[in-house]
């Protein structure tokens, strides 16, 4: 297990417990998009910007790595999808672990989508990664949604609770999931897991909306963010991290940091 907190502090700060960390695995998902037809180029803006680890498909370490520029942590997503497919909620093994270590990286992601019609596999798979990841000393991070058919409510308190717990309880070691809307009731969730917890980013959104939604995340006991389009698709992606970083990391308001982008 040695392994794992060693390279756990490669992809969150060891000081504050928390991280920051860009995922850049849309490419599969949705195809080539704005911030990421030049991933190296893209990489450094996020280094530069105080980011911790940034998560992507193969192709992020393939085609994505700097020779220069700041060093980040590296997140090998294994699970993937696309809006193409006839369920883009069920999510398929495409990498492994022993790859991942190959490639250099520091942790790896399974996508879980609990409600959806596949749930079972998902599971299955993401409990024979994190069985793969203790034998190896590899950190896992589930992305853990609640999302398909049978789910009402995806950003519902009951239904974040269960497929964070869920993910913890199968084995993973950080947390991937919505923000719940409020401190209160996300502070319910993160009580409930038993791992850290980090929020996603959604949808592309404001400054301010998106600087809110961290200072809450954290108020309610997030240990970080997980936020992608608002970030690589912003005009200024190391200047909007500084921002967030100072929100995670240092503790300032989302006012304050809407302050640190106007300067």
């Amino acid at each position: 297990m040695r392994g794992k907190q060693i390279r756990m502090e490669r992809i969150m700060d060891r000081n504050t417990g928390r991280t920051i960390i860009v995922p850049m695995d849309h490419g599969v998902t949705a195809g080539p998009m704005n911030g990421l037809i030049d991933m190296g180029r893209t990489v450094d803006c996020i280094a530069e910007g105080g980011a911790n680890a940034v998560l992507g498909h193969l192709g992020l370490a393939l085609y994505g790595h700097r020779r220069w520029g700041r060093d980040i942590g590296l997140i090998l997503h294994l699970s993937a999808s696309t809006t193409l497919g006839p369920d883009p909620n069920e999510k398929v093994l495409v990498n492994t672990v022993t790859n991942a270590l190959k490639m250099g990286a520091d942790a790896v992601s399974v996508h879980v989508n609990i409600g959806a019609g596949s749930e079972a596999r998902m599971l299955e798979d993401l409990g024979k990664v994190a069985v793969e990841c203790m034998e190896w000393g590899m950190p896992l991070l589930a992305m853990m949604y609640p999302r398909g058919p049978s789910i009402e409510d995806e950003r519902g308190v009951e239904a974040v609770a269960l497929a964070a717990r869920a993910g913890a309880e199968l084995g993973a070691d950080l947390i991937k999931t919505v923000y719940t809307g409020d401190p209160d009731t996300f502070r319910e969730v993160t009580r409930g897991c038993p791992v850290p917890v980090v929020v996603a980013g959604g949808s592309k959104t404001g400054e301010a909306a998106t600087l809110a939604m961290i200072e809450g995340a954290i108020e309610g006991g997030a240990a970080g963010i997980s936020i992608g389009r608002n970030v690589f698709g912003h005009p200024h992606p190391a200047q909007f991290l500084r921002a967030a970083a100072a929100v995670v990391h240092q503790g300032r308001s989302a006012e304050e940091a809407m302050e640190m982008m106007e300067l």
